[in-house]
């Protein structure tokens, strides 16, 4: 059976991407007769070649891409030659649709990266092979398309070869196989032609049939991220996944991480088919001969040679959303099978695709590439992403919306996440709260500036002192006066304020406190990461509710009238946003209670809480 070859193209926008592959398709009879019928009709009707067949809409399926003569989406095709199968991904060549290429890139063998050979090295074939080689392609071609409109001029293609054999070598791409193309006439597609007798070498197919791939993943140690265990009855408990590396046999000794714990493997079964071996790229089921404990998320390794686990990191990230990366933000972490939070720190460095500078960077925006350090709240099991894409690959989902925010790739696992170890303590926080004869809690106020907050809670904690109860009042103010003097007021400064201001409140209430904390803290995201610290019911969300007009009214000092005449820069409410909790424990209607009925209120909650 032939083997498989992924591929992608890219390049910039009018490269002839979706031309060139669809000229491919056709010369080499991938094309079938009621496709060829359906081709022809639509050359027809919304072709770019008169009564000429256009190739391009072999790939180009979406109605939006037909209409503006682009691709948008990713197009996969798949066809086969004597000699081997191809998975071929077409992808945009649009900056705006730079994420769809990334996702075409993640499996792919071999990138063919399309130039025109009117234009030469273009800013969007920088950036998508600065892309496809941080993916983790290794096979380059560069195709210099459109040589019919440059009298197919060996100097024209001489040149833009020398110019991106330069560049590639300046990224770190060791080979690049060039040939010169015509997507419209098929020159050098499936075979050699005429019209470039000074070309030597061989026409795109050739190459892609003889190409070497060095990507046997079966002599790697063993690696089997679990995706479910299987549990059909009582007698039966087996852990199924995708092997990502290795193989694995019966009897093997394997390691179960992040936990450590070793086994040995008793069955072995693809589908319902016990098997005496297994390798990379086969779903199995295998089971265990002792009793550990192994969930999805885990990953079942060679006991001799088992991955690394740690909790930060430098990666690489792309950047695919329009809102920029808010450094200190929690995201969703996803890497194979395991999902954990993670905070990303203000980059190292952003790349500046034309020139491959380093620059200096506070965040990162849409498209963007850079590196950055990660901190997850909990052990990852990963390698880094040149010896594993599998467990070295993430993407950064946001926590509210669920959308795909970034792609990033591990480099290493820093110093410190092996030097640091929690260090266990006899003296526990349910100790420190019997002896306070309290439970602990977290009173969290919320809501505009001059909501009233800090008079509510000054309240609070004066009653609670007065029943006897050990409090602590944390508020905004006072804590930028000293712990948080460094930072400012743009998003990622007041997601960083509130980050601290809730590890604080975590060691309070780990001491047995019942911790008050007055902050306007504007972000839901910030505040359910706060939430997530603490044990369930011990964070109480109060959103002092006040319309803004009412709390302009209450400017005592005079903030909101500095904001509205633009010498106060990102104020809440003004230019800066304020996201209403939308699920609160308590919600205070400032302008129906005092002060003093609001804190009343909230004792009498804590109170009956217990």
């Amino acid at each position: 059976m032939p083997d498989l070859l992924r591929f992608i193209t890219c390049g910039s926008v009018d490269d002839g991407k979706s031309t060139l592959i669809g000229r491919l398709l056709y010369d080499s009879k991938a094309v079938l007769d009621d496709q060829l019928s359906t081709l022809e009709t639509d050359s027809k009707s919304v072709g770019t070649r008169g009564e000429q067949i256009d190739f391009a809409l072999l790939v180009d399926g979406l109605t939006a891409e037909r209409e503006q003569g682009i691709t948008i989406d990713v197009a996969y095709r798949y066809f086969a030659t004597d000699k081997r199968s191809f998975i071929v991904a077409d992808c945009p060549g649009h900056e705006q649709y730079t994420r769809n290429m990334v996702t075409g890139a993640s499996t792919a063998d071999l990138a063919i990266i399309l130039l025109d050979a009117r234009a030469g090295v273009m800013t969007q074939t920088r950036r998508h092979s600065h892309l496809c080689h941080l993916i983790g392609v290794r096979h380059f071609v560069l195709a210099v398309t459109k040589m019919d409109l440059v009298d197919y001029d060996q100097a024209v293609f001489e040149r833009h070869a020398a110019d991106y054999r330069a560049f590639a070598a300046s990224i770190g791409i060791e080979q690049v196989t060039a040939i010169p193309t015509s997507g419209v006439n098929g020159d050098n597609v499936v075979a050699n032609t005429d019209a470039m007798p000074w070309y030597d070498g061989p026409a795109l197919l050739d190459h892609l049939e003889t190409v070497r791939l060095d990507s046997d993943t079966s002599a790697r140690p063993f690696r089997l991220p679990v995706q479910l265990v299987a549990r059909p009855d009582a007698s039966f408990r087996g852990f199924a996944g995708l092997v990502a590396s290795g193989s694995i046999a019966t009897g093997d000794a394997v390691r179960i991480l992040p936990s450590g714990k070793t086994s040995t493997v008793a069955r072995l079964l693809v589908g319902d088919r016990d098997v005496d071996r297994a390798q990379a790229g086969q779903s199995v089921t295998l089971t265990l001969t002792s009793e550990v404990d192994c969930s999805r998320g885990d990953v079942i390794a060679a006991a001799a040679d088992p991955p690394e686990v740690a909790d930060q990191f430098e990666a690489s990230i792309v950047w695919m959303a329009d809102e920029p990366l808010l450094p200190g933000r929690a995201y969703w972490l996803k890497l194979a099978t395991q999902t954990v939070s993670a905070t990303i720190a203000a980059p190292k460095y952003a790349l500046a695709i034309d020139s491959n500078e380093h620059l200096a960077a506070k965040t990162l925006e849409l498209n963007d590439i850079g590196v950055a350090e990660v901190t997850t709240d909990r052990a990852l099991v990963f390698e880094p992403y040149a010896d594993n894409r599998t467990l070295g690959g993430f993407i950064l989902v946001d926590k509210l919306t669920n959308a795909t925010v970034a792609a990033g790739m591990l480099h290493f696992a820093l110093r410190r996440a092996h030097n640091i170890h929690w260090q266990a303590l006899d003296v526990t926080r349910e100790a420190h709260a019997r002896l306070k004869q309290q439970k602990p809690a977290v009173l969290w106020f919320t809501g505009l500036s001059g909501a009233g907050k800090s008079t509510i809670a000054n309240l609070v904690e004066k009653k609670l002192h007065a029943l006897g109860r050990h409090t602590f009042l944390l508020d905004g103010d006072n804590v930028r006066h000293r712990l948080n003097k460094d930072l400012g007021f743009t998003d990622a400064d007041r997601i960083e304020n509130v980050r601290r201001v809730g590890e604080v409140a975590r060691l309070m209430a780990d001491a047995g406190l019942i911790v008050i904390t007055a902050f306007i803290s504007p972000f839901r995201a910030e505040r359910a990461m706060v939430r997530a610290m603490f044990p369930g019911g011990e964070y109480v969300e109060i959103f002092v509710d006040t319309p803004l007009a009412e709390a302009e009214k209450r400017d005592v000092k005079g903030l909101y009238a500095k904001a509205r005449a633009g010498e106060l820069a990102n104020f809440t409410g003004i230019d800066s946003p304020y996201e209403t909790p939308e699920a609160p424990d308590i919600r205070i209607d400032s302008t129906m209670l005092s002060p003093e009925q609001a804190a009343d209120h909230i004792v009498d909650f804590l109170s009956r809480r217990g």
